[in-house]
């Protein structure tokens, strides 16, 4: 698809936001730092892991469209390099999946690397043999998470037994309820619903037509009204559910509030009542939502053309 008109507008204001976001992250990387002897039981598993896996699926997306210029592109691969390394190679995620079967996240983690080139044999094989085991498959995870653990085993190649419909019903997306009841958290169910359910735009057709129908209606009113009150994480999420349509709305009004909110740094604050570094929390408190927007930004470029 060409760019043109107000789409044009949105690829240049997505390549200059997802740069500025992308650069950003890749200054305070370090900040993500596992303590020396971190272990597979990691006690504290969102003050590090997280971010790790969270840096590591915009770094992989960045590589996996190629849309962003070659600079952006060996930035993505550092990220990449820097996350794997912090993981020891894939080992930290090995021997925390093998101490702790039942758990998901190893394997969430994982298909960032998987998704750009990076393996672990041993690992490999243990999720191969894990995803065949019932108790696995249907770990009680939310309905919109165990679609990401289906779309994880669907991307590093592992045999597929979803029901892609059903898991697809469970969801609050899947019976398109009254809109107007979006709350904040019920809106990062349905946006992540949709991330999974096209593994991150890379099969757009793959949202049932009557989806497609209800988001195209009411997607623009939420990304509207998240916009008005300055939820900006949220905001960028949902332009990520606009890239993975197969007929995205690219609204330009919506990208020019969210380049309006980023600091010349490229910090991107999480909403418009949280500050920038002054407080010492800069990168904890806003490196998802430079993750968000960098993604968003990597899926316009490469749905519109860079």
């Amino acid at each position: 698809m060409s760019a043109h008109g107000p789409a044009e507008e949105v690829r240049t204001t997505a390549l200059r936001t997802g740069t500025k976001a992308l650069g950003w992250l890749h200054r305070n990387h370090v900040q993500g730092t596992f303590a020396d002897g971190a272990t597979a039981e990691l006690a504290e598993p969102d003050s590090v892991y997280k971010p790790l896996a969270e840096l590591s699926l915009a770094a992989s997306l960045v590589r996996r469209d190629a849309a962003f210029p070659a600079a952006e592109r060996d930035t993505a691969g550092e990220l990449l390099d820097f996350a794997w390394d912090q993981l020891r190679g894939g080992d930290l995620l090995y021997e925390r999946q093998l101490r702790f079967p039942a758990m998901t996240d190893p394997l969430e983690t994982y298909v960032h690397f998987h998704r750009a080139g990076y393996r672990h044999e041993r690992l490999q094989a243990l999720l191969a043999h894990l995803a065949s085991l019932t108790s696995y498959r249907e770990y009680e995870h939310v309905p919109n998470r165990r679609m990401a653990v289906a779309n994880a085993t669907r991307v590093i190649g592992v045999a597929d037994r979803t029901d892609w419909r059903a898991r697809t019903a469970a969801t609050w997306l899947g019976s398109t309820p009254e809109p107007w009841t979006m709350d904040w958290m019920t809106a990062y169910h349905m946006t992540h619903t949709v991330f999974h359910l096209t593994d991150w735009g890379a099969q757009p057709h793959a949202l049932p037509p009557h989806l497609r129908d209800y988001l195209a209606t009411w997607l623009p009113v939420w990304t509207d009204v998240w916009g008005e009150i300055e939820e900006w994480d949220l905001v960028a999420e949902l332009l990520i559910v606009d890239a993975c349509m197969p007929q995205p709305a690219f609204e330009p009004a919506a990208w020019r509030r969210l380049a309006a909110a980023q600091h010349e740094d490229g910090l991107l604050p999480r909403d418009g009542r949280t500050g920038g570094d002054g407080d010492g929390r800069g990168f904890e408190d806003h490196y998802h939502t430079a993750v968000v927007a960098t993604v968003a930004a990597s899926l316009v470029l490469s749905r519109l053309g860079a």
